[in-house]
Formats: C-alpha cells, structure tokens, sequence
C-alpha cells in the first residue's frame, strides 16, 4: 500500500483526535515506527492493523470512520490543495460528479505511483447517478465509503443538497447511488482560484 494512504489515515487521526491518541493506536497496531513516511510502501495489514486499533480506541466502525476520512480530505484547512483540485472538476455539482473517472488519473500526474481504483460514474435517470468503484481487495476495500464522505463534503462544498446510497456491486465493485435534489441548495464555500493551502504532510 503507498505510504501516502497510510499517512493520510495518520494525519486524520492526529489531526480529529489529537497526537496522544494517534500514539495510543499506533502502540495498539505494534508499529515499530509512530510515523508513517509517505513516499514508502507498507503492508496492508499493517495498515488494516491500524484501522483495527482505531476501531477499539474510538468505539467507531470501520465504515464509519472511512467516510469520516473522505470528509477530513476536503474540509479539513491542512488539506486546502486537495479542495481546490477536487473543485477544479467543475462549477457546479453534477459538473464535479462526470469529472470523477478523470481522478485516478490526475491524482498520478501528482503522485505517479499512487493507484487509484478505477471510477465509472452511470447516468441513471435525471439527476441521478451510480458511482462504480472498481476496487482490487484487500488494498482497496472500502474506497466506496470513503468516496462517500469525499462526496458529501464536496456537495456541501458547492452548495448542493445530494442523496448518497452504498451497496455491493458484482465481484470486487462497490457502488455509491446519488441523487441530486438540488445544486444550488445552500451558499457553498467560497472558491477562489488564486488561493494556496497547506498539505496533510507535515
């Protein structure tokens, strides 16, 4: 798994729940090291025995707290940079939604050996939508419900008022059903192109 997965899972549990808590799962998931570098590459497990040890420390399901990190990685300020690449996708919501099969791809032009799952978004009907997850087990289980909590900050993020549903697809595939009632709901977040913003790494 790259090392920048396993930072990220880091700096969301530093930065939510404080550094004293990170040292207390990290001492929970025998981590040889309290840090995790994100240029390396680590074991699955090890980082499944992190999630595990989160899951105790916090009294939090797995799920849960995999939707809390896709919401982290757009509302928290330390990841500013990633907001403003996710809302280069589009100017309004729906417009960011056809631009997700592109991500995997952008996200290696920063960081070319980060692989992504794969991403298919279907129309199903008017404002309505399927986001298809092409995950490869164990690495990737679970991308969906972190996708949802990406999805839900930038809908918000936009100003959108955006139903989600998860549910198992076929084989490794994991699907996100959206509906979108309203694109123009509520103000969004101010977005202005020029802006910079600190990174997770610290």
């Amino acid at each position: 798994m790259h090392g920048l997965v396993a930072r990220t899972l880091q700096c969301f549990l530093q930065d939510t729940y404080g550094p004293d808590l990170w040292r207390e799962i990290a001492t929970r998931a025998r981590l040889e090291l309290p840090d995790f570098e994100a240029m390396l590459d680590y074991e699955a497990q090890l980082v499944g025995r992190v999630l595990q040890a989160a899951e105790a420390e916090l009294g939090k399901s797995r799920n849960v707290m995999l939707e809390d990190i896709g919401t982290y990685l757009i509302t928290h300020p330390n990841n500013e940079g990633l907001r403003r690449l996710m809302r280069y996708g589009g100017e309004d919501f729906i417009d960011f939604l056809h631009s997700l099969e592109e991500l995997p791809g952008r996200a290696r032009l920063a960081v070319p050996d980060l692989d992504l799952p794969l991403l298919e978004l279907r129309d199903v009907a008017s404002r309505q939508f399927t986001l298809i997850c092409h995950c490869r087990p164990p690495a990737s289980t679970g991308f969906s419900h972190v996708m949802a909590g990406v999805l839900r900050a930038m809908a918000d993020d936009y100003g959108a008022l955006a139903l989600l549903e998860l549910r198992d697809g076929s084989g490794s595939c994991e699907l996100i059903d959206i509906t979108v009632i309203e694109t123009a709901f509520a103000e969004g977040r101010r977005f202005d192109l020029g802006a910079h913003g600190a990174g997770c790494r610290r």
